[in-house]
């Protein structure tokens, strides 16, 4: 029963006999095909390494889009994967308010440890099957005592209050 079904047909009825040999052929020429590919898969490594690229839109509060780029990254090969990998974090700012989104996917609230100090934001989560540290450098100062967290659907959200600076006489001052 290893026969294709043609090969089977063909020998019940030998009228359509050009039709088989030319799925026969086709056959053939499909695992030549399919054995080259593989053969070829381990030997050659693809010519340009995996790379991220993107973007995020984003509308200020004049109404205008603002565009940012992501960072151009190249994605480890597939040998180099441990088997725990870095959770995406993104940072996103405004006038007044930064907020820090990092996605922790099968992480319950519980096992998510957060520190903040004026311009850095530390993460830590500890579970049986995960653990992870980052001590996310901030683009600026911001009010510790303003942070607001929220973990929804496996995405950890954390809201600062930017300090305000302002400039006097060439002087830059900070207000709490």
């Amino acid at each position: 029963m290893s026969d294709p079904w043609w090969k089977r047909r063909k020998k019940k009825s030998p009228w359509f006999s050009d039709i088989y040999d030319e799925l026969e052929r086709l056959s053939d020429m499909i695992e030549d095909t399919m054995q080259k590919a593989f053969d070829n898969s381990s030997d050659n490594r693809s010519v340009r390494p995996n790379r991220v690229q993107g973007f995020s839109i984003k509308l200020g509060p004049d109404g205008k889009p603002k565009i940012r780029e992501l960072e151009n990254r190249s994605l480890p090969d597939e040998d180099d994967y441990a088997d725990e990998t870095e959770p995406l974090v993104d940072i996103i700012e405004d006038e007044t308010m930064l907020m820090v989104l990092v996605a922790l996917p099968g992480v319950d609230k519980d096992q998510i440890d957060l520190r903040v100090t004026d311009n850095c934001l530390n993460v830590a989560v500890d579970t049986e099957d995960f653990e992870w540290y980052d001590e996310l450098r901030l683009p600026t100062k911001v009010k510790t005592k303003s942070a607001r967290a929220s973990y929804r659907n496996g995405v950890l959200e954390v809201r600062l209050e930017k300090l305000e600076n302002t400039i006097k006489d060439g002087k830059l001052s900070v207000k709490k």
